[in-house]
């Protein structure tokens, strides 16, 4: 099945005396892209979750965050001292600033540094986060489980909206080879045409020379070799969806040879029927590049 990179789940937890609240989304990028927002004094918690994320999804920019909370709401504190730290360097520099203007400014309070976000955080042994720790990341597999859903759920719709459009591509081509045939006359009856009256007003002309020209602009106004390709694309194209995921990239690839081809056929067209064919086949491959830009 396909997958999108467009994916988002949430779940909550609770254990160990603590409560958590998992959010998880991802949208399209060309490689993997994790960005994590978890507590950082559950020690070894963040390569747990990057190595999990890592196994279970192959393309996208991903975002995680992870909110636990105590429930026991009377438990021991204690100061952070980096934070401290932090809070009466910029405490420093802004009185120092004042004093440069000759503003005077009232004498900071303990209580003033304790009200700082981040100064005062709930004191963890190493006992409780080793418990914690396999309490939260046992949830893992039910969280990447609900993000799969969605994910192949969405590659379902992706798959059914480039199948209609690999349809599409294959009835312009047909359309384009029928278009073909029926200026092939034309086409050689034009050469003819300009043959004769080439050699008709110029003496000593080299007639295989000239012939040999106009065979060549014979070959390039044909654009079998290029409607050829394009059926090859298509079945390259539902063979790779056919196959699943991950083949965002190889699928990316081939819309930039359909649009090779596309283009080369409008170039060779000398036709207004062809040429509305190939503009046709340029605009449905365009729309099912951005398709492909979501499929991982």
């Amino acid at each position: 099945m396909l997958e999108s990179m467009t994916g988002y789940a949430s779940l909550k937890g609770e254990g160990q005396g603590h409560s958590w609240t998992w959010d998880l989304r991802s949208v399209n990028a060309k490689g993997l892209d994790l960005r994590l927002r978890v507590p950082d004094w559950i020690e070894g918690l963040e390569p747990a979750v990057r190595g999990a994320l890592s196994k279970g999804m192959a393309r996208g920019s991903v975002n995680l965050s992870l909110r636990v909370n105590r429930d026991d709401e009377t438990g021991a504190l204690a100061v952070n001292v980096a934070q401290v730290e932090a809070v009466l360097a910029a405490l420093q520099a802004v009185e120092e600033r004042a004093m440069d203007k000759g503003i005077s400014l009232a004498p900071s309070k303990a209580s003033d540094l304790l009200s700082q976000r981040g100064v005062m955080e709930q004191a963890v042994d190493e006992t409780d986060s080793k418990a914690l720790l396999a309490a939260i990341t046992a949830q893992l597999p039910e969280l990447l489980a609900s993000f799969k859903e969605m994910r192949v759920t969405e590659g379902a719709a992706l798959e059914a909206v480039m199948s209609d459009q690999l349809e599409q591509v294959s009835d312009l081509t047909q359309q384009a080879a029928e278009a073909a045939e029926a200026r092939r006359e034309e086409v050689a009856d034009t050469l003819k045409s300009n043959l004769a009256r080439v050699l008709e007003n110029a003496d000593g002309v080299d007639e295989g020379r000239v012939a040999q020209e106009l065979a060549m602009l014979a070959v390039k106004a044909d654009v079998m070799e290029e409607l050829d390709r394009l059926r090859a694309h298509v079945t390259a194209a539902r063979e790779l969806i056919a196959k699943g995921s991950p083949v965002g990239r190889k699928l990316d690839f081939l819309m930039q040879e359909f649009n090779r081809e596309a283009n080369t056929l409008c170039s060779k067209a000398q036709s207004v029927d062809l040429t509305r064919i190939g503009l046709d086949l340029k605009a449905v491959i365009d729309q099912m590049r951005e398709q492909v830009q979501n499929v991982e």
